[in-house]
């Protein structure tokens, strides 16, 4: 999700284009990260859904999302009903950032871990800082000579490795639960091009915070915003089943690379190759996305939503314990 403030007004110009070439499949939003737990959800084991329904029952918000689960699909029996819940659970680490209960840490509005009280912490449900810092890895590049900063830790990558380790160890649930819900969204997150990298210029010789200060040519649009929801952004559980089943699988050779420097390593490529393509150049823009970008830019997010369903997957039959 977006790592500064997301605006109130989506960019209608590009907005239209982008509905005009597809059908709505979110990714990377609310939207997205149901999307690729409901892909995940369909391949777990029996043994793994009855591990993930048992640990999402400790999480504090389990009441709401069987709340939220009843009002939506009225009438859903009870493996529907846990394949939904696993669905909301996806969005919970964007939720926290709302959650008056938790507080923002660290410095940048809370999207550099330096200043952090824990930065590192994984105690639990008893830590109450937002840690946005989580969500993505600024791997730096520049096309101008600008010399690189140090990726900031911790990052998506180091706690995708930290949790997925846990799930596998003989922690206790309490912990196992939060690591799962954590990692339920972190491996839609680094899936999306700008959650890993950032472009280094003179003008930002620390990135460009993944493309959110890059303008697009309509209001209070930029280039974070416009993949964070590429492909819509309804959220309703009826809608987002409907898309992701509308999703091409993911290609096995693919989903059956494992290691999480490995995912972050194809969105970085992507995000130098596709998304900081013409016509996005150099500078803050204002650019103006042409449809031939916005299509290529669609059919990446499709894929890059199957790959991360496909490998939540695999990751959850192979670790938790």
């Amino acid at each position: 999700m977006l790592r500064w403030n997301r605006r109130l007004l989506v960019c209608l110009e590009v907005l239209a284009l982008v509905l005009s070439s597809a059908p709505p499949v979110g990714a990377w939003n609310d939207r997205g990260h149901m999307s690729v737990a409901y892909l995940a959800y369909r391949k777990l084991r029996p043994a793994t859904r009855d591990r993930v329904n048992t640990l999402l029952r400790l999480n504090p918000k389990y009441s709401d999302w069987m709340a939220s689960v009843a009002k939506q699909m009225p009438g859903a029996g009870p493996d529907d009903q846990d394949m939904m819940i696993f669905m909301l659970a996806s969005t919970w680490a964007d939720e926290i950032k709302r959650d008056p209960a938790y507080r923002p840490d660290g410095s940048h509005s809370g999207n550099s871990p330096a200043g952090s009280p824990g930065p590192g912490e994984n105690t639990g449900y008893a830590d109450l800082l937002m840690h946005k810092y989580w969500h993505f890895i600024d791997r730096p590049f520049a096309t101008d000579g600008t010399p690189l900063p140090a990726i900031p830790t911790p990052n998506v990558a180091e706690r995708i490795a930290l949790f997925r380790q846990v799930l596998a160890s003989p922690a206790g649930d309490e912990l196992k639960s939060y690591d799962l819900t954590w990692l339920l969204h972190l491996v839609g997150d680094v899936h999306q091009p700008l959650h890993a990298a950032t472009r280094v210029t003179g003008a930002h010789p620390e990135g460009d915070a993944g493309g959110n200060l890059v303008k697009l040519a309509c209001a209070n649009c930029e280039l974070h915003f416009f993949w964070d929801d590429l492909l819509g952004t309804a959220s309703d559980l009826k809608s987002v089943m409907e898309g992701a089943r509308q999703l091409a699988p993911a290609k096995a050779a693919l989903a059956a690379k494992s290691d999480e420097k490995d995912w972050v390593a194809e969105s970085f490529r992507a995000a130098e190759r596709i998304v900081y393509a013409p016509p996005v150049g150099p500078g803050n823009g204002p650019f103006h996305l042409t449809l031939a970008y916005q299509k290529k830019a669609q059919k990446l997010a499709r894929e890059r939503v199957a790959l991360a369903g496909q490998r939540l997957a695999n990751l959850l039959n192979r670790e938790l314990r």
